[in-house]
């Protein structure tokens, strides 16, 4: 297999992380709260919007891309905490390592940011992703919340799981 890079997006590269996060929505509708016919309608100003907002980190082999991350600053009281979001592989290359870069990217985004601890919501009924949070470093929390999905009465939970960063 070729060279996995990663690599941080910028305002102008909105375009890519639509793209990436469009096929994210199409492949993989329950892993996610919005859905692709929400998100495929919006003009190019909510993207850019989306971009300030947070950090977006593509993977890529060849030149395409295979893998997105985000990461933004957390509303906590000590500003210590940054928050993962929105990981997703394309299937073919799950299980190769992609996802742990886009992870390690991340992490190092948010300690460079001056954060010391990294959160990650995760499904609890989703094995594959609490297994690899869990073998990243990351530990779980007594914190539970409840995923607001369109399609479901009653969502499914998630728990946090924090990472602590070497800052």
């Amino acid at each position: 297999m070729a060279e996995i890079t990663v690599r941080r997006l910028t305002e102008e590269e909105w375009d890519e992380f639509r793209s990436v996060r469009l096929a994210a929505l199409q492949e993989s509708p329950e892993a996610f709260v919005a859905s692709y016919e929400q998100e495929s309608g919006y003009d190019e100003d909510f993207w850019r919007l989306r971009m300030r907002r947070s950090q977006r980190i593509l993977a890529e082999v060849d030149g395409e891309a295979v893998g997105v991350v985000s990461v933004g600053m957390a509303d906590d009281d000590e500003g210590k905490m940054a928050d993962l979001f929105g990981l997703w592989v394309s299937p073919a290359l799950r299980g190769k390592g992609v996802a742990s870069k886009l992870v390690k990217a991340g992490a190092k985004h948010a300690a460079r940011s001056g954060r010391t601890h990294l959160n990650y919501w995760v499904g609890t009924e989703n094995g594959r992703a609490v297994a690899f949070a869990s073998g990243f470093g990351f530990r779980p929390t007594d914190e539970r919340r409840e995923v607001r999905v369109e399609s479901e009465e009653d969502g499914p939970e998630e728990i946090r799981m924090v990472l602590p960063l070497d800052v």
